[in-house]
């Protein structure tokens, strides 16, 4: 199974494409020594959204690393940043540009292609299918990507990150009334700071699926990895941390799901 899923009763799906770590062993044996560390792994999502299966919140999360063939982004291997540096649809470097590939063994078309069908597709297949199930249930729905990223990366942006960074295409991925629920909530403390459409706007799945005049809204949450964890190998899940920002998530997806159940439509 490329994906692990739990389905729920509530207008909401979580998902979290960037959190999974296994590579099949075809693939494994032509990648450099750098990769074996999954150093850019959205780590811990499900542990740390472990709320969500008692609220009654559906889940999808990837099995394989994004270092496979990252499921945020488009089939067609488009830039969804341009002008911007990123990662591709079957990465050939880490966010620090190290070497993903032994010489000479980076994935040709044919490899993508496969990649495409044995991954990608039925990620994306059973997302869609969800939604549609639970759009179809309660007349709207929101889908809420979930994502992590170590504070620092100079590749991608300068400085620090901000601690919560929330992307909508620009406000194109969701109703108006959902964002901002979401960011009272989000704006209402001062112990995390918050962006919204900065450096991070939302990737494919937020982009794709985000359709607010078919009842489906999406926006994506991209967290400092440091809210909840260690940024450095072995990237240790700290518990103690994570339970600072918890009551959060947990008050920023109901936000969500009250506005859904009562404004929506």
């Amino acid at each position: 199974m490329a994906f692990r899923f739990k389905a729920g009763r509530l207008p909401m799906l979580v998902s979290m494409p960037h959190a999974g770590l296994e590579i099949p062993d075809d693939v494994a044996a032509t990648l450099a020594p750098c990769a074996q560390a999954r150093a850019d792994t959205d780590w811990h999502l499900p542990e740390l959204y472990g709320f969500l299966e008692e609220m009654g919140v559906s889940t999808i999360s990837a099995r394989w690393s994004r270092y496979l063939i990252d499921l945020n982004r488009p089939p067609e291997n488009t830039n969804l940043y341009p002008g911007l540096d990123t990662t591709g649809l079957c990465p050939v470097d880490t966010f620090g540009r190290e070497r993903l590939y032994q010489e000479g063994r980076e994935p040709d078309q044919a490899e993508v292609q496969r990649r495409l069908d044995l991954y990608w597709r039925p990620y994306h297949q059973q997302l869609r299918a969800e939604l549609d199930r639970l759009k179809a249930e309660h007349g709207a729905v929101v889908l809420w990507e979930a994502h992590s990223i170590a504070s620092i990366v100079p590749r991608f942006f300068e400085g620090r990150l901000p601690d919560l960074n929330f992307g909508t295409a620009e406000g194109k991925s969701c109703a108006q009334g959902l964002e901002d629920a979401v960011l009272g909530v989000a704006r209402a403390q001062d112990r995390f700071s918050v962006a919204l459409n900065g450096r991070f706007k939302g990737g494919h799945i937020t982009r794709h699926y985000g359709q607010p005049a078919d009842n489906v809204h999406a926006l994506q949450l991209e967290m400092c990895q440091c809210l909840y964890m260690n940024e450095a190998p072995p990237f240790e899940y700290r518990p103690e941390v994570a339970g600072e920002v918890q009551p959060l998530l947990r008050d920023m997806i109901k936000a969500a799901l009250d506005w859904v159940r009562k404004d929506a439509r």
